[in-house]
């Protein structure tokens, strides 16, 4: 089994704006060593466990929006610390159940070492019930949205797709992404000290 993580240099939790730790790891889909994916995103996704209801709903509508982020040049990469044995299983199940391919990688984590290293887990925790974050990392390995939720609640697929695009349209730095912008939809210009009008705090862009 392999299983290691770079050390990332940090003493405290993961922040946006840090360098995501690398790790080599078995997945569903072959050894992955997560630099790899440099010069591309990712949204590396973590679970509790396999064969759990809401998780299992979260792959379906993942594996079904696999084509949106794929066109946005973003990877998806989930993790478990389940055995690579039981990804496969689950999968299986998803595929007989729901007519629904994964086939994007599943990291197996058992040791938790991955979890622990992102900060998914408190370094005394002997379960994996709060393993349910999400990393947005951009094509430089670098952190730029982390979001958690608990296991009682799915994660909006739809907004994870929205967070890619609104992420990488504002990543010049000299356009925002307003509250519930789409592709397409207008952005917003950083404040200005220079700008005049009423509207300097708040302007839209040309």
């Amino acid at each position: 089994m392999i299983n290691e993580v770079s050390p990332s240099g940090l003493s405290r939790s993961l922040r946006m704006g840090d360098t995501a730790p690398d790790f080599e790891a078995r997945t569903t889909g072959g050894i992955v060593r997560l630099s790899s994916y440099r010069g591309r995103w990712i949204v590396f996704f973590s679970h509790p466990a396999d064969f759990t209801p809401v998780c299992t709903t979260e792959f379906v509508g993942l594996a079904k929006a696999q084509d949106r982020f794929e066109a946005m040049d973003c990877a998806l990469l989930g993790l478990s610390v389940d055995s690579l044995y039981a990804h496969a299983a689950w999968a299986k199940a998803i595929r007989d159940q729901f007519d629904v391919e994964i086939s994007f990688p599943i990291v197996e984590d058992p040791s938790m070492a991955i979890a622990r290293a992102y900060g998914m887990l408190d370094e005394a925790a002997q379960d994996s019930s709060a393993v349910r974050a999400a990393y947005f990392i951009n094509p430089e390995g670098v952190i730029q949205a982390i979001t958690h939720y608990p296991m009682s609640v799915g994660r909006s697929v739809d907004e994870m797709v929205r967070m890619v695009a609104a992420l990488q349209a504002a990543a010049s730095g000299d356009r925002l992404a307003p509250e519930g912008w789409r592709p397409g939809e207008p952005m917003l210009l950083p404040p200005s000290s220079d700008a005049e009008g009423d509207d300097w705090f708040c302007r839209t862009a040309p």
